[in-house]
């Protein structure tokens, strides 16, 4: 294999490498295993749908989903991660976004997750998919062991991600000018602009604006 390069390539997660919403998908297991409520799982929905049309930020969408951890253990959830990515997540991997993974790792390039996920459900994805670093949510932990429903730090969104990836670069040494990054929403915006090679992953309306004013290449799906 390739020495790594100074060349990376960023992806987001959700509704980039997979084709759905991996926060949906958790909430729907976890009510389907009785560990919370059809109005939390309301919530949840709404939100996102608020969250689509560009009414709510994703950071207000993420601290509601993220009080759902309080007075929880993360071994609960860790432990389960593995089987949650190889049954639910998995099997909505973008073959054409894989395909770009394989390129990059084929390069030599540094391959990088920008994620508001959680960490503990992303490592089965890195681990599969050759990811060597995460930039994402860490869930904090009170002094009795069990989690606040707080990040440890901040949520990795907004000016937060560009902040955290940033700090990533600069220990990384970093050649952003030719280094790619794939992204598909608004949120996604600051992180392709630090690159000299964005690509817009089937955006949606906000970032296909974005995408068109500044002639970013535009993955689709299909």
């Amino acid at each position: 294999m390739q020495p790594k390069s100074n060349i990376a390539a960023f992806f987001d997660f959700d509704e980039t490498i997979i084709d759905i919403n991996s926060s949906k998908v958790g909430f729907k297991w976890l009510y389907e295993n009785k560990m919370l409520s059809i109005w939390f799982i309301l919530k949840v929905f709404i939100t996102g749908l608020l969250y689509e049309v560009n009414l709510i930020s994703e950071k207000r969408m993420a601290d509601g989903m993220v009080i759902f951890y309080r007075g929880k253990k993360l071994s609960f959830f860790s432990e389960r991660a593995e089987e949650f990515y190889r049954e639910l997540l998995k099997p909505h991997l973008v073959p054409k976004v894989v395909g770009k993974l394989k390129y990059h790792r084929e390069q030599g390039h540094i391959l990088i997750i920008v994620s508001g996920s959680i960490r503990y459900y992303l490592e089965p994805v890195a681990k599969d998919l050759g990811i060597d670093y995460l930039v994402c949510t860490e869930l904090e932990e009170g002094p009795d062991g069990l989690l606040t429903g707080k990040p440890k730090g901040q949520i990795c969104l907004g000016k937060y991600k560009q902040k955290m990836t940033q700090e990533l670069v600069k220990e990384l040494n970093i050649n952003l000018n030719d280094s790619f990054a794939y992204g598909n929403s608004q949120a996604d915006i600051h992180l392709l602009k630090m690159v000299g090679n964005p690509v817009a992953v089937e955006p949606n309306i906000p970032l296909k604006k974005v995408a068109i004013k500044n002639n970013w290449p535009i993955l689709k799906f299909d």
